[in-house]
Formats: C-alpha cells, sequence, structure tokens
C-alpha cells in the first residue's frame, strides 16, 4: 500500500464510519474503482488501524458524555442503585445494544469473510441500507429524545446494529434507523447510535489486533498506514460534528440516494469483472 492510497482510504473511512452510507462498502469499492491490487494482509492491517483510528474520533468527540456515563454507572453499582440516573440507565443499555451484534456476529463470521470479498453482495448490502434509511423517514414519529430511552429501545436498536456485520451495510445508518423506528428524533438517534458503537467496535479492535500482530513484517508498512490512520481519525471526528448539526433539520433521503447510487457502482464493477 502507497501513502497516497492509505490517506484516500483514511479519508473513505472516516467519513462513511459515522455517515450512513457504509465504511466497509466503500472499503470493498474504492480499490476495485481505482483498480488498486492491495495485498490482503495490508489490507487487513490497515483496516484495523483506521477502526481503531475512528473509535479514537468516537472517543474524542464524546469524551465528556462518556466520563459521564461511566461515572453514573459504577456509582449506581456501588450504591446499589445501577438503573436511578439516567446517565447510569444509557450506560446499561449501551451493553444490552452491543450483545445482539456480538452474539450473531459470531455465528455468522464465515458468510461475512465472504461477502467482504464480493462486489455483488456489498451492492446488495448497500441497497438495503438505502431501503432502512427510507423506512426511517417514513416510519419514524420523531416524538422521543434520548432521556426516553427503554430497555425494549436498547435491544431493538442492537439487532439493527447486528447488521452491520455484512459489508454495505451501514453501521449508523442501521442503528439509526433502529432508533427512528422507536420515534427517537434523528440527532438522539444518530447520539446514541455513534454511543452505541464503542463497545463493538472496542471488541472488535482488539480482537483484530491480536490476529494483525501476527501478520509477517507488518512494522515495515508503517510509514505507509500512518498517515491513513491520521485523515481516518480528523475526517472521522468532523464527520460526526458535521452528521449530528446536519440531522438537527435534514432527513435521511439524500443518504439513502447515495446509498442506491454507490450500489449501482458495485454492481456494475461487479459485472465489468473489476
Amino acid at each position: 500500500m502507497t501513502i497516497f492510497q492509505s490517506i484516500i482510504l483514511g479519508i473513505v473511512q472516516g467519513l462513511t464510519e459515522f455517515l450512513p452510507i457504509s465504511s466497509s462498502g466503500h472499503l470493498v469499492i474504492v480499490p476495485h474503482l481505482f483498480g488498486w491490487q492491495i495485498p490482503a494482509g495490508d489490507a487487513f492491517v490497515f483496516d484495523v488501524l483506521v477502526q481503531v483510528a475512528t473509535l479514537l474520533a468516537v472517543f474524542t468527540y464524546f469524551w465528556k458524555d462518556i466520563i459521564a456515563i461511566l461515572q453514573a454507572f459504577f456509582s449506581g453499582i456501588i450504591n446499589r442503585q445501577p438503573f436511578a440516573d439516567p446517565l447510569a440507565r444509557e450506560g446499561w443499555f449501551i451493553i444490552l445494544a452491543t450483545i445482539p451484534a456480538g452474539v450473531i456476529g459470531l455465528a455468522l463470521k464465515s458468510s461475512v469473510e465472504a461477502a467482504f470479498t464480493s462486489l455483488t453482495a456489498t451492492a446488495i448490502f448497500l441497497f438495503v441500507t438505502a431501503a432502512l434509511l427510507l423506512v426511517a423517514e417514513r416510519a419514524g414519529k420523531r416524538v422521543r429524545d434520548i432521556n426516553n430511552l427503554s430497555w425494549k429501545d436498547a435491544i431493538w436498536i442492537g439487532f439493527f446494529q447486528a447488521l452491520a456485520i455484512f459489508p454495505g451495510v451501514s453501521r449508523s445508518g442501521a442503528t439509526i434507523t433502529g432508533g427512528m423506528t422507536r420515534d427517537l428524533e434523528r440527532p438522539a438517534s444518530a447520539r446514541i447510535s455513534f454511543l452505541m458503537s464503542i463497545p463493538i467496535m472496542l471488541a472488535a479492535g482488539l480482537a483484530a489486533s491480536v490476529d494483525m500482530l501476527k501478520v509477517p513484517d507488518i512494522f515495515s508498512q508503517m510509514p505507509a498506514f500512518i498517515p491513513g490512520f491520521i485523515t481516518a481519525a480528523v475526517v472521522g471526528y468532523l464527520a460526526i460534528r458535521w452528521l449530528l448539526g446536519y440531522l438537527t433539520h435534514h432527513p435521511l433521503y439524500v443518504f439513502s440516494i447515495y446509498c442506491t447510487l454507490a450500489g449501482l457502482l458495485a454492481l456494475g464493477l461487479s459485472l465489468l469483472g473489476r
């Protein structure tokens, strides 16, 4: 992988991890689109690093919220009132929402790995994301805020998060849809979506890091990978900030249209044998 490829893919990861248009799908499409023959080992290490970079972006943007939730969470346990504080309840709901994605991800691991090499599968799942975003806008009443979140909402959103194990299904798009179909406001759905990403991204990053360290000559490629890591972290932070502001006044239709077009592009590349 070259430094130029690293920076371009870092921008792609940073933007698409949080915008509801699927980072995994774009990381399949972009190398095919430009004809980049990136070795599988390099691609794996880079994917792990940029996932960590976008996790860093979430931590940086929401660090005050995260500290407040953790303080309330552990204070509730110590005082034997684990659900008394709304922030403590939010911490429990984030854990609860992580379970479906973890269980389903482990159960379908082999199928998911096969899908990550298929442009056709990516196209199909991008169409799924487009449909989910339409459902969110058409079905959601957008009358509830984050303080009204319940355990039923958390489980529901967690199952939507599990859909994102497939390349082309946007994790943020699926979880925002999950929240909006439970009548949460768009910004509230996005906020809980980003916070719910932390445990699953952290667990996936730690698991992948163990395998990453087994890759031969891993450190020889770090000069090329580091620019992509930095780019993904910075762009990811800006994407979170922009999206939360955008969703305050705008619907999700533009992202649905984009995912449809991206799916058609992936399908076209597949038919052309790119």
